[in-house]
């Protein structure tokens, strides 16, 4: 099962600080899904710098899902 976190409605740099807490926790092969009030620009850049893949979307409602894959 996929792990999710949910920072949706919290205040910089909460949802930052929960995501890197679970990444340091996800097992390579795994992912996890990441929700979100606003696009966190300055996230990608680092799973891009530390080779996390990541795919994000905005659904209808105008949440983002990140989903994040520790490769």
């Amino acid at each position: 099962m996929k792990k999710t976190v949910d920072a949706r409605g919290l205040e910089p740099p909460q949802p930052f600080e929960l995501v890197m807490d679970s990444l340091a926790d996800l097992p390579k092969g795994e992912s996890l899904l990441l929700l979100l009030d606003r696009m966190p620009y300055p996230l990608f850049r680092i799973l891009d710098r530390d080779g996390y893949k990541h795919e994000s979307r905005i659904r209808d409602d105008g949440v983002v899902e990140i989903d994040i894959l520790n490769p």
